[in-house]
């Protein structure tokens, strides 16, 4: 899955949290158009990730809820690792953990969580 599909997944699932996640919320929230949140809906959509009707709701099916879930934990695991051990501000943190949740590899994530259930 492309970075850009992860975080569409991702505002999905956290916008569910607060209710009803419609189009315009997605495309507010991201800061893009409606026609380029429509297009990665059918995109997730065709993965089984995702359900949606035009001008409806938008909901996640139990795969898109656990792979959104999975995303959600690397982007909190890798936030809260730069706010304690490495020591940036909440913003920083917030913003770098964006990022690198797209680019770290697997054994880099593993042994970033090894080192947070120790303590660091």
């Amino acid at each position: 899955m492309t970075q850009s599909l992860e975080d569409y997944l991702e505002m999905v699932s956290f916008l569910s949290d607060e209710g009803e996640v419609r189009v315009t919320d997605i495309a507010s929230r991201l800061g893009v158009s409606k026609p380029s949140v429509l297009t990665a809906l059918k995109v997730l959509e065709d993965q089984g990730l995702l359900e949606h009707e035009r001008y409806r709701t938008v909901y996640l099916t139990q795969k898109g809820k656990v792979e959104a879930q999975r995303i959600r934990d690397k982007h909190n695991l890798l936030t809260g690792f730069l706010k304690t051990i490495v020591g940036v501000s909440p913003e920083t943190a917030e913003t770098d953990a964006c990022k690198m949740e797209h680019l770290l590899s697997e054994e880099t994530f593993k042994k970033i969580k090894a080192m947070m259930r120790r303590g660091g």
